[in-house]
């Protein structure tokens, strides 16, 4: 099996090419806008809660929510809003 010497310029160019990946990956990240409104399911998922608890945060006033029919939205700005809101900064 043949040896290559790798020189400085052979990993200035993977740099330059890798830099091209990351910053082409971060476009397209990006480039998908976030939803505006999401629903029960999805926030769920997002806060790693339960039916009932997330129920419960409803109920309490903690989440604003919008009901339309049957089916429930809560904003994502608002949502944002309320955990900056309630973030707790301890200090040792």
């Amino acid at each position: 099996m043949p040896t290559q010497i790798i020189t400085t310029d052979d990993l200035r160019e993977f740099k330059i090419e890798l830099l091209e990946d990351i910053k082409s990956l971060l476009q397209k990240n990006t480039a998908v806008p976030q939803k505006k409104y999401l629903k029960s399911a999805e926030m769920m998922k997002l806060l790693k809660v339960s039916q009932g608890t997330l129920q419960t945060l409803r109920i309490n006033g903690t989440l604003p929510y919008t009901k339309i029919g049957g089916i429930i939205f809560y904003d994502a700005d608002e949502i944002s809003k309320v955990m900056k809101e309630n973030s707790i900064h301890n200090k040792f």
